[in-house]
This record gives C-alpha cells, sequence and structure tokens, in this order.
C-alpha cells in the first residue's frame, strides 16, 4: 500500500446528505429529460446532478423495507440515472445498507444496478457492505458491520485515486460508436 494513503478516505468523500423529509416523485417517462438536460420535476434531483457530474464516486446509504430500499431513494436514483446525459463511466459506484435482520443483499444488488448499467465500477468491502441495526444507535454495536464500512471507505478512496491516475495516464476506455439497443418484442 502506498504510505499515508488511509488519509485519502476523508479528502476524498464528500458527504451531501438527502433531507429525509423531501417528496421526491418517481419518473414519469415524460421524455423531458432528453430533450433539456434535466429532469421535469425541479427538485432535489436537478440539484444534485451537477454535484454527481462533477464528482469521481457516489456512495449511497439506504435502511432496508421489505427487502427493498427506500422508495424515496430508489425514486431520486431512477430520475438522477436516467436524466443526466453526462457520461458516468469510471465514476466509482458504492452502496450500504442497514438493517434489523435480513433483506440486506437484496437491497445491496438493487442499489449496485444504478452503477453497473451505468459503466461504474463497483466497491467491494470485506463483506456485503451492510450493517445490522433496528432502533437509533444500534448499529454502533456491529463491529463487523463497522469494520466493513471502514474497509469499504478505504477501498472507495483507492479506487477512486487510481482510476484518476489511470484517466491522466492512458484516458478512459473506448465506446463504440453506435450503442446498441434490442428490444425483446419484435
Amino acid at each position: 500500500m502506498p504510505a499515508g494513503y488511509h488519509k485519502w478516505v476523508p479528502q476524498a468523500l464528500r458527504f451531501l446528505p438527502m433531507p429525509a423529509d423531501q417528496d421526491i416523485r418517481g419518473c414519469i417517462a415524460c421524455g423531458y429529460c432528453k430533450s433539456h438536460g434535466q429532469c421535469v420535476f425541479h427538485d432535489i434531483v436537478n440539484e444534485l446532478a451537477p454535484e454527481f457530474e462533477e464528482a469521481d464516486g457516489l456512495l449511497v446509504g439506504t435502511p432496508v423495507y421489505y427487502a427493498q430500499p427506500n422508495a424515496t431513494l430508489v425514486a431520486l436514483l431512477q430520475r438522477l440515472f436516467y436524466s443526466t446525459p453526462f457520461d458516468k463511466r469510471m465514476k466509482v459506484g458504492a452502496c450500504v445498507v442497514c438493517c434489523r435482520r435480513g433483506g440486506a443483499s437484496a437491497t445491496f444488488d438493487a442499489l449496485n444496478k444504478f452503477f453497473t448499467i451505468s459503466q461504474m465500477p463497483v466497491v467491494s468491502s470485506q463483506y456485503w457492505n451492510s450493517i445490522h441495526g433496528r432502533t437509533p444507535g444500534e448499529a454502533q454495536q456491529d463491529e463487523e458491520g463497522k469494520q466493513t464500512m471502514r474497509t469499504l471507505g478505504r477501498n472507495m478512496a483507492f479506487l477512486m485515486k487510481s482510476i484518476a491516475l489511470g484517466k491522466e495516464q492512458q484516458g478512459l476506455p473506448e465506446t463504440e460508436s453506435v450503442k446498441e439497443m434490442t428490444n425483446f418484442i419484435r
């Protein structure tokens, strides 16, 4: 490991909280974003878009509800990823989930789909990025979960720094000029 690489974490990560009381609508597939470069609903999604474009990575966290991410977060991510026309390749993505007992893996998988469809490398840790607890402060008792989060933070910072160095030296991977889109009904 490079000397002092553990110090990258605080410098590399910036916290942009999503207020829990915000009413965030789901996508209505109106197509406004394709012609205007932003979502038709002028709310936090359009506010976060420039931050996301500028960022080297995205870390998303959610509680688990019925083995799924929070519905408001899903609405935000669907609109944010769909409405933003910029290239997301090689921005790193990571998610963390908190559950009482079960549903973490399904939630983790659902959130990672946003990254993989956007050619964003997914950051791994020593275990799936979940921590357990139901009441405030309970997750602080999950020693393995806390260690998993610390490892994730270090890995995310390292991967963002490594990709930045790679871009400097080699640029981004080539893309095909035409993106094939196939519908399964002919």
